[in-house]
């Protein structure tokens, strides 16, 4: 037994609101990896793209990156562009509209703030809002309805509006050997024969793992 394919679409038998993302997501900025799933019973994980990547009108400028395991909740969503022009009198996006507006300023130019870069092993609460140009670390917590505006360090539990660290899970060097671990990097058989030690907290013990 080596668990689940990563390839299939839904991976819990019988339960089709529950999918692995890569497997869904078309969009070639959108790069997911694998075990990482989405949850969704009202809207169907199917509309992840339509309803949870928002204003991702720049395929070539940003990037919405998942690593492996992390698992998202219904209604998270993430910014991918949409900011407006700030060095102006007004923020209003006269050129989109055309008629005479077109040549107000390059729409090209309009800020972006970059990637959403998301480690592994993260898990996202229900109806959190990431923005671009953020990067969570590998074993983050992201609360319910949390704003994330800017970095989460890994292993960290960040809440609020706007999202600030609440808890650290671990201690600095325990953090450090979990993070030179990085169990999600080994194969899967290695996953599946230490996959009761991934689920307690015995660092030495999983350090010692075969």
């Amino acid at each position: 037994m080596h668990g689940p394919d990563p390839k299939i679409l839904f991976p819990i038998d019988g339960y089709d609101k529950l999918v692995f993302l890569k497997n869904i997501v078309k969009a070639p900025n959108i790069i997911v990896g694998d075990y990482t799933y989405f949850d969704d019973r009202r809207n169907g994980p199917e509309k992840f793209e339509e309803y949870n990547v928002l204003y991702n009108y720049h395929f070539d400028k940003v990037k919405l990156v998942f690593g492996k395991f992390c698992a998202i909740a219904a209604e998270t969503r993430f910014i991918m562009t949409g900011d407006h022009k700030l060095d102006a009198i007004s923020t209003f996006p006269f050129p989109v509209f055309k008629h005479g507006w077109e040549n107000a300023f390059n729409i090209q130019d309009l800020p972006v703030k970059g990637d959403i870069i998301v480690g592994n092993d993260v898990w996202f609460g229900y109806d959190s809002l990431v923005m671009n140009g953020v990067t969570i670390g590998n074993g983050a917590i992201i609360a319910t309805r949390a704003v994330v505006v800017k970095d989460v360090p890994a292993y960290s539990i960040v809440a609020g509006n706007p999202a600030k660290v609440v808890k650290m899970r671990f201690d600095g060097p325990t953090v450090e050997r979990l993070q030179k671990l990085a169990w999600w990097d080994w194969d899967i058989e290695k996953i599946t024969r230490n996959v009761k030690s991934i689920c307690e907290l015995d660092i030495d013990l999983l350090e010692k793992a075969t």
